[in-house]
């Protein structure tokens, strides 16, 4: 039963947005008002994940995965009906460096492909002999790498020649969510901005690469230069099965990278986002042009036409952990979430002798490495399980470091704030960073970062907001870092460059 008080209060903080917030492991919808803030009772949630392949394949299928999210927004806007709320626009958060090929009716040909599928490996290669990879990222601000487009469009047109022949165009999920919603071929700057085939500076899809990979501009999606008044409406059978959006505005998906940043309150050059949910970032966000030169361990995609966004993601976050605690029969043991976390707290730093590559998914940032995969060295008999669990997470923040150390050349002084499920409901892992990195951290009160981004962009399209630091976010909590406990820590990422170095130099 919800109380007439509650609809009271909801009801006078309108106008309010419905959110999609589409990540590779979960699909959210909730209603967000006018200061940015989420209306808890709308909250609705449907967990999902790519089907993973021995050859190294990630996908779903797309048809499938847009049902799951349609689902979700049933739920919300059942919710909403409930509250006797009004929706007044839509905004999406989807992942990105996705990739789903369609027919000339619209039919999805392929599976989506996500961005841990790295059967493109060696088509990475191929393209870092036949291009100046360098002039490449500067234009693009990507590096060659199976996540993005370039490699897996070789691939595909190596692999599968039928399905190449038969694409009409290639998109995005958010683009690929647009065209059955709503009717619309059109991509984001955002979306396009981190596919690798993207001119940062000139705002448009890069001839160079598209005319080497074989392809017609009419294949790929229409670019909305003017993303603030580019809006949508539902069509067709959504129009049927969402009349409360009918006649509302529906914004283009923006990177989800993006959308955490402004969520978190990461809008300028004095803070660093720092997001652990299934895979791990952190970037800086400010307005203003791409840089003119770009670390080779770094990316550059954009929020909109007039925000950048900066930074190194890792493919092992979140889901690294989870894949610990089920490969090592962490339920068979029946241990609690509780239980494990006290363990993992008890262990002491650095203590187990083990060193652990974390490229389970392979290896983004910072070293862009098509063939690196997970190792674990120095496994003795007596090893027990939380300690390899606690070795894994030292190893993920050893990665964080070398990101943070390219970032300084943007941001030297930038606070650290810290958001996404796996950080929030481990604090042990936010203080593992602070002491890596010797720079507090402080964790955001955005539960979900992303969610609120996208809801931002949105009321700051609409008016409603002149300016995204009219909403501020709170922070619940600042990790100090323990400069004893960081010493212990610089001999493990020590061991760890030894180890990568004698594994993985190409």
């Amino acid at each position: 039963m919800i109380s007439d008080g509650l609809i009271e209060r909801a009801l006078a903080r309108a106008p309010f947005v419905l959110v999609l917030d589409i990540g590779t492991s979960s699909g959210r919808a909730a209603l967000f008002d006018a200061g940015g803030r989420e209306i808890e009772a709308t909250r609705a949630r449907v967990e999902w994940s790519f089907e993973t392949t021995r050859e190294g394949g990630a996908e779903v299928d797309a048809e499938w995965l847009l049902e799951q999210q349609a689902r979700v927004v049933d739920e919300t806007l059942a919710r909403v009906r409930l509250l006797n709320l009004q929706v007044e626009a839509v905004a999406v958060s989807c992942f990105w460096h996705s990739l789903v090929g369609i027919d000339a009716g619209r039919r999805a040909l392929t599976p989506l492909y996500g961005w841990a599928d790295t059967r493109a490996a060696s088509e990475v290669a191929e393209l870092r002999v036949r291009f100046d990879e360098r002039a490449v990222h500067a234009r693009t601000g990507c590096r060659f790498h199976a996540s993005y487009w370039p490699a897996k469009l070789l691939w595909l047109r190596r692999e599968r020649p039928e399905v190449w022949r038969d694409c009409a165009r290639w998109l995005s999920f958010g683009e690929f969510l647009a065209l059955r919603i709503c009717g619309v071929e059109a991509a984001s700057l955002s979306q396009a901005s981190a596919t690798g085939l993207f001119d940062q500076s000139r705002l448009v899809w890069d001839d160079e690469l598209r005319d080497a990979l074989g392809l017609n501009i009419n294949q790929l999606p229409p670019l909305l230069a003017d993303e603030a008044n580019a809006t949508f409406n539902v069509a067709g059978a959504y129009a049927e099965r969402w009349p409360q959006l009918r006649d509302h505005p529906w914004f283009a998906a923006v990177g989800d990278g993006a959308t955490n940043n402004i969520g978190a309150g990461c809008v300028n050059k004095n803070s660093l986002a720092l997001m652990i949910g299934t895979s791990g970032a952190m970037r800086v966000l400010y307005e203003g042009a791409p840089p003119s030169r770009l670390p080779e361990s770094l990316w550059c995609y954009r929020a909109d036409r007039r925000r950048v966004t900066v930074g190194g993601a890792l493919s092992d976050g979140g889901g690294l952990y989870e894949w610990m605690r089920e490969s090592l029969n962490f339920n068979a043991l029946q241990a609690t979430d509780d239980e494990i976390k006290r363990e993992l707290a008890a262990l002491q730093p650095d203590a187990h002798g083990l060193t652990i590559l974390p490229f389970w998914a392979g290896e983004r940032s910072t070293n862009w490495n098509p063939q690196a995969r997970g190792a674990i060295t120095g496994l003795k008999m007596h090893t027990r399980p939380v300690e390899i669990m606690r070795a894994a997470m030292e190893s993920v923040a050893y990665r964080f470091a070398h990101i943070h150390n390219a970032l300084d050349t943007f941001a030297p002084t930038a606070e650290i704030r810290a958001s996404g499920g796996a950080l929030a409901a481990s604090p042990l892992w936010a203080q593992m960073i602070a002491d890596v990195l010797a720079r507090p951290v402080k964790l955001s009160d955005a539960r979900e970062a992303s969610s609120r981004g996208a809801a931002l962009l949105a009321l700051e399209s609409l008016g409603v907001i002149d300016q995204l630091t009219d909403a501020p976010v709170a922070l619940s909590r600042t990790f100090e870092p323990d400069m004893q406990t960081h010493a212990l820590y610089l001999a493990g990422a020590e061991r760890q460059e030894i180890v990568y170095q004698s594994l993985l130099r190409e």
